[in-house]
């Protein structure tokens, strides 16, 4: 068995601050025997305005959140899932929400630029989005072999799209994410355990929990999930983290009881 840990924060448009928060909190979860951390969706920068990721935004293999996230898991001895970070894409008016995953080495073994983009009038608020102004979309999804299983990848809105995991073949999904409190209120555990148990994998969801400086409210609720749909851990509210154990013979045991991913039918 290893230990996994969802870390939970509340970024703001300092970057320095933030990254300085992830650190404090990696360092906490590997305290508590965490081999794999994985961190919410821009936990580097939840700026002023949209745009603002787009000044943030690095060259693929440079710049300063990169060169932390491999620090970090280097120095700490820990995988890391590095929520989402802007990445330079083909427009130069837009970046990449990009999750990039280091081994305890601290190399970078694999990118995952999210798909699905969060253009929503969000209904009982007067809560706007528009991530496509900003964001280009990926067009792949990820799933690489690691040594807690094979591990999945997927990025906070993606999570509505069933169709989009049934074909990755994962023993672990990591979902960074900054649900709004709204839809986490709404959605975020329902999907979750829906996730896991449709695919009968563990699900890691690290998500942004708090009020943010952009006056902006994230659900929090960070999880980790078993494949039999149970909650393991969870994390209300602001900075912290949530830690279970993957137990590759209890997923194992549970899929060979209920195979129904042998039973699957692609048309």
């Amino acid at each position: 068995m290893s230990r996994c840990a969802a870390i939970q924060m509340a970024s703001s448009p300092n970057v320095s601050a933030n990254l300085l928060e992830a650190e404090k909190l990696i360092a906490e979860a590997v305290k508590a025997g965490a081999k794999l951390v994985a961190l919410p969706e821009n936990f580097a920068l939840m700026g002023d305005h949209e745009l603002d990721k787009i000044k943030a935004k690095e060259v693929d293999g440079s710049g300063p959140i990169q060169s932390f996230l491999s620090s970090v898991a280097k120095k700490y001895g820990v995988w890391v899932v590095g929520g989402t970070i802007p990445i330079a894409g083909d427009d130069s008016n837009k970046v990449r929400a990009a999750c990039l995953i280091y081994n305890d080495q601290g190399e970078r073994v694999a990118r995952y630029d999210k798909v699905h983009l969060f253009d929503v009038n969000v209904p009982g608020s007067n809560d706007v989005y528009r991530e496509s102004d900003s964001i280009e979309p990926g067009a792949e999804m990820l799933v690489i072999d690691t040594p807690f299983g094979r591990l999945g990848v997927a990025v906070c809105y993606d999570l509505r799209f069933p169709e989009f995991f049934r074909k990755m073949g994962m023993d672990i999904l990591v979902i960074p994410s900054a649900f709004t409190a709204e839809t986490g209120a709404a959605h975020w555990e329902l999907l979750l355990r829906a996730r896991a148990v449709e695919n009968l994998c563990y699900v890691i969801a690290p998500n942004q929990g708090g009020f943010h400086l952009n006056g902006r409210k994230t659900f929090g609720h960070s999880m980790v999930i078993d494949p039999w749909g149970v909650v393991l851990d969870c994390y209300k509210t602001g900075g912290g983290f949530v830690s279970a154990e993957i137990d590759m013979e209890r997923l194992e045991k549970v899929r060979g009881a209920f195979p129904a991913l042998n039973h699957r039918r692609f048309f």
